[in-house]
């Protein structure tokens, strides 16, 4: 009844391109690929297959699972399968609104680099028009005004499509959208791979390093490795258990999991072949964060010539689709809970209203950010120490939330409720991970979110401490 009510994917395509889109985001454009060349290239790629073998693949299936299984978001979907793991059904829907405060801010400043490419392109005054890269970034973040339309129009899309429905709306979008991700992905990959000087960039990702390993070297690439992966493949956001909700009984649960991985990584890859060669071939060198994805990238364009703005383009459009199927998921997952409970009170999903709830708590949060300069607002008070409100909502989801998202959810599967999921993988077909999995809930990702949850604490609050730079090489 409530899944009904929700509404439902009207195929197995529809849901595998919304997981999809959930997973792939900005952090796959700019995270994956510096960290891999960062971090010792072949070897950060191994280790972070490795993981996703071992933790993303059985926390990726608990997640569907859970949710087709119960028919619920987060929150009810734990309070079924362990009344008193409820707290963790409702971290992972608290986990969407903090993504949602930064997230939106820069996917308007994607918004504002499309259509500054567009007007260079047809020679409009709203172009980048010469303008070095770093003082086109620097005046647009630093002028909150400018920011705060961009991050609306942004909410405002995201809100558009997710009040359009599960099949009407995120799967409409989501089926074209990530094809078309793909494919100009794979243009822009062509054009920066023969870039002269570009083949220094693909050694800086894929030649094997591993004297990274070295001494504590090797906890610093499993840390950063591990990092990227948990967070790429929106584990413990409250999307996928949302989606699974939404999923076919008939549709295999297994094979869904493991696809959902490979194209989130088969992306990252690909991300990192159009960034890395092409700031290479420019001299520049790689930085993480914002920086390499509006600052680096546009110097790129602009040394292309009469082709910059075309490849300029098409690479901004490719962001804001990445960016827009991450935001959909992530509101979503809050919407859904939210749907859930006004469901158990005996009212109507009321899908419009809750998305206007959703979509206020969204601005409010990203008005903070925007007006903050994504940092560079030194005026500007911020809680806990941070340096940004960036940061603020970064550490609650990010740095706390979900890697302990990820931890009790093991201990769910893997020991209060073990078997739990295990009628419902079987519908479509046998369970032939049944062993692997349970192996993974119980031993292997206990200790490894443990560890995570302990990284990422740590380099928000003891980054600068002699015995964690010692630690991280």
């Amino acid at each position: 009844m409530s899944q009904n009510s929700k509404g439902s994917f009207g195929s197995n395509f529809g849901f595998l391109m919304a997981a999809v889109g959930s997973a792939i985001g900005l952090g796959n454009i700019w995270g994956f690929p510096y960290k891999m060349g960062a971090n010792g290239g072949f070897a950060f790629l191994l280790i972070y297959i490795i993981l996703a073998i071992f933790i993303g693949y059985p926390l990726m299936l608990g997640e569907i699972s859970l949710g087709r299984k119960t028919g619920k978001a987060a929150i009810e979907a734990y309070r079924e399968a362990d009344s008193r793991f409820t707290i963790n059904g409702v971290f992972e829907t608290i986990v969407p609104f903090l993504l949602l405060c930064f997230y939106c801010v820069l996917g308007g400043v994607v918004i504002k680099y499309v259509i500054a490419n567009l007007g260079d392109l047809i020679g409009a005054s709203w172009g980048v028009n010469g303008v070095a890269a770093d003082a086109f970034f620097g005046g647009f973040i630093t002028h909150p005004s400018a920011s705060i339309v961009f991050t609306l129009i942004f909410i405002a899309l995201t809100s558009l499509v997710v009040l359009g429905g599960v099949s009407g709306g995120i799967e409409k979008f989501c089926k074209v959208g990530m094809p078309a991700l793909f494919i100009m992905l794979i243009v822009v990959v062509i054009k920066c791979c023969t870039l002269p000087g570009a083949e220094k960039g693909l050694a800086f990702m894929f030649k094997p390093d591993f004297s990274v390993f070295a001494g504590t070297g090797w906890f610093k690439v499993f840390a950063v490795a591990g990092s990227q992966m948990f967070f790429s493949l929106s584990l413990a956001s409250g999307c996928l258990i949302a989606y699974g909700s939404y999923l076919d009984k008939k549709e295999n649960l297994e094979k869904n999991a493991i696809l959902i991985p490979v194209f989130d990584t088969i992306a990252a890859l690909l991300a990192g072949m159009a960034v890395i060669p092409a700031v290479f071939a420019e001299g520049i060198e790689p930085s993480a964060g914002p920086g390499l994805l509006f600052v680096s990238l546009q110097t790129v364009f602009e040394s292309m010539g009469k082709v910059g703005p075309i490849f300029g383009l098409i690479f901004y459009i490719l962001v804001f689709v990445a960016a827009f199927s991450s935001s959909i998921g992530m509101m979503e997952g809050g919407i859904s809970a939210v749907m859930d409970a006004r469901i158990k009170k005996g009212k109507g999903a009321n899908r419009p209203r809750v998305t206007l709830i959703i979509t206020i708590t969204s601005i409010l949060g990203a008005l903070l950010v925007a007006a903050d300069q994504l940092g560079s607002n030194t005026g500007m008070w911020k809680p806990f120490g941070l340096g940004s409100w960036l940061d603020v909502f970064d550490l609650g989801a990010e740095g706390i939330l979900m890697p302990l998202g990820g931890l009790l959810m093991a201990i769910v599967l893997g020991w209060t409720r073990r078997g739990f999921i295990d009628d419902e993988v079987s519908l479509a077909s046998p369970y032939r991970t049944k062993g692997f999995v349970n192996v993974c809930y119980r031993y292997i990702a206990p200790v490894f979110m443990i560890f995570i949850l302990f990284v990422q604490l740590s380099s928000f609050f003891f980054s600068g401490t002699a015995w964690y730079q010692a630690l991280m090489g």
